[in-house]
């Protein structure tokens, strides 16, 4: 290599931001994290099983900056857990520029007529209502960002809608309305919201709906964690108000 050859450093478009990462140790929120971390990003890594969590912070402290581990359970979280998270993202560093929303929960298929009223209310609560109650107490420090990014992972409302989804599937629904309502009432400032709506993965949540899947059209999430790089980074402003789609068949 001459001296006129010098490597080109890789990319750093999460540098010198820290970005809260919830569902952190699920199937595509490790996969995130470990690229958010590769690209500069410090992380908050917020999921409810400390020992998982505690796996993923060596292997993203290996890829990038030390993250921070937050262990909370969105189930039983309430509106005061989540003000003292963000209390305590402002005192210990003293800014956040994004939010990437993996976590999910989904028991299985069933009929709505029979569907226990406590579980319904749960996938209720944890897939629409925990979240937003989340981005809810980030964004007065989001605001504070020259540039920042709410990213909501989504599932597929065409199959979803369909029959024995319960209420994780109405959930869902209304997360991919909050998409677009919320980053409309953000109009003129710097905070934005996007919709990230994978393809078909290998993942423990999908299992629980298709116990011999052979779909072949499935990825693993790691296909899809360049993508949520991208989203949180300037280059997503193209994103803003809209669900990104692996396939761009339903992008709003």
């Amino acid at each position: 290599m001459s001296l006129f050859e010098l490597p080109v450093a890789p990319a750093r478009p999460l540098a010198g931001r820290v970005i809260l990462l919830s569902g952190a140790h699920g199937g595509l929120g490790a996969a995130a994290a470990q690229a958010c971390a590769v690209a500069g990003a410090t992380l908050v890594l917020l999921g409810r099983r400390l020992p998982r969590l505690n796996r993923l912070y060596d292997a993203v402290a290996q890829a990038g900056p030390e993250p921070l581990l937050y262990p909370l359970d969105l189930e039983g979280a309430s509106p005061d857990d989540y003000a003292e998270l963000a209390d305590r993202l402002q005192a210990e560093l003293g800014r956040l520029d994004g939010v990437l929303h993996c976590a999910a929960e989904f028991r299985g298929l069933t009929p709505l007529e029979h569907m226990d009223p406590a579980a319904f209310a749960r996938a209720i609560h944890v897939n629409l209502t925990a979240p937003w109650w989340l981005v809810q107490a980030c964004l007065p420090l989001l605001r504070q960002s020259a540039d920042a990014a709410v990213v909501l992972a989504v599932d597929d409302p065409v199959r979803v809608g369909q029959a024995y989804w319960g209420g994780y599937g109405l959930a869902q629904h209304g997360l991919r309305a909050l998409v677009g309502m919320l980053d409309a009432e953000l109009t003129g400032t710097a905070v934005r919201v996007t919709g990230l709506q994978p393809g078909p993965m290998r993942t423990p949540l999908r299992a629980r709906a298709y116990a011999d899947d052979l779909d072949g059209s499935l990825r693993d999430p790691q296909d899809y964690a360049g993508t949520c790089v991208t989203l949180l980074s300037p280059d997503g402003h193209p994103w803003r108000g809209r669900i990104w789609t692996a396939d761009g068949s339903h992008a709003a």
